[in-house]
């Protein structure tokens, strides 16, 4: 007997099908849609384990192991993350901090794991700047931009059979891929335009400035030349003038206000930053054990953390 997950599954599809002739915001829909029925939570929160222990055995990532700073990132991150985890309450939420200095990057990966560089805090300016970044990098777990291109590069068919059970190795398999390609990385523009709209509603309502984001994009570009560090962020995130202008006018349409910048605060966990000992940087050995404060991972299939 047909499963409900296939009765689902098809329906999505024929709809899918339906709209090859639709504007492009209509077609996105629909395949954000079969995205949600074709790859459950739990899939993405395996997924997600699965790249963060690639990251940790086969990358050699290591994490600033200093509690204080790591647990300020996380509230930051949390201010805004309150505001996805209600869009998307099946998500169990991590932040980790990369002890990287020489990379100015954030990312996020389905299940809600987010990283964010040393590189990237030791260049914005402040808390706002911060905050818009990981409001951003949680706008693409709660828009399941990573599932939605799992359903475009893989395909209907394979991701029909992974979410009937047919083959169990399909997930390991797609995200070893995935992996290897970087297609959870590399965003459409419409990815990032709409991650952007996510950033500027979640700063807003947790009542920073929501133009930190625009404003940090415009910074960067002035001082891509001569910080080597910043191009990782940049070739991520593309920033075009269309782009800046976009987000200004989504909040100006949307009357989105805020004027914290949590200024003084970012100046002490910068200040305390300096006084860390210089990151290891890229392809050195990984301390054993996760870093000091990091919640346990649980094995894939474990019930979900709060």
């Amino acid at each position: 007997m047909p499963t409900p997950t296939s009765f689902r599954g098809k329906w999505w599809i024929g709809a899918l099908a339906l709209a090859g002739g639709c504007a492009a915001s209509t077609t996105r829909g629909l395949e954000t849609n079969v995205a949600g029925v074709l790859v459950s939570p739990d899939q993405e929160n395996q997924i997600g384990l699965q790249l963060k222990t690639d990251l940790d055995t086969k990358q050699g990532v290591v994490y600033l192991t200093d509690a204080v700073t790591v647990e300020y990132v996380r509230a930051v991150a949390n201010n805004v993350i309150q505001f996805g985890r209600k869009e998307r309450p099946d998500v169990t939420w991590q932040v980790f901090v990369i002890d990287d200095s020489q990379t100015v990057n954030a990312f996020a990966t389905p299940g809600g794991y987010l990283y964010v560089y040393r590189g990237l805090l030791e260049t914005a300016q402040n808390e706002a700047e911060l905050a818009a970044v990981m409001a951003h990098e949680t706008g693409h777990v709660v828009a399941r931009h990573a599932a939605r291109s799992m359903v475009v590069a893989y395909g209907l068919d394979a991701m029909t059979s992974l979410a009937a059970g047919k083959n169990p190795a399909l997930a390991a398999q797609l995200t070893s891929s995935i992996a290897g390609k970087g297609v959870l990385l590399a965003h459409s523009r419409a990815d990032e335009t709409e991650a952007d709209e996510y950033g500027a509603r979640y700063a807003s309502s947790a009542g920073y400035d929501p133009r930190a984001f625009p404003t940090f994009f415009q910074r960067l570009q002035k001082v891509e030349g001569s910080q080597p560090g910043v191009l990782t962020y940049l070739s991520d995130h593309p920033a075009t003038g269309d782009r800046i202008v976009h987000v200004n006018g989504f909040i100006q349409s949307q009357h989105l206000a805020g004027a914290n910048l949590g200024a003084a605060p970012y100046a002490r966990m910068r200040a305390r930053l300096r006084t860390l000992p210089p990151s290891p940087g890229k392809g050195a050995a990984r301390p054993a054990g996760p870093p000091p404060g990091a919640p346990p991972v649980p094995p894939p299939g474990a019930p979900p953390r709060i």
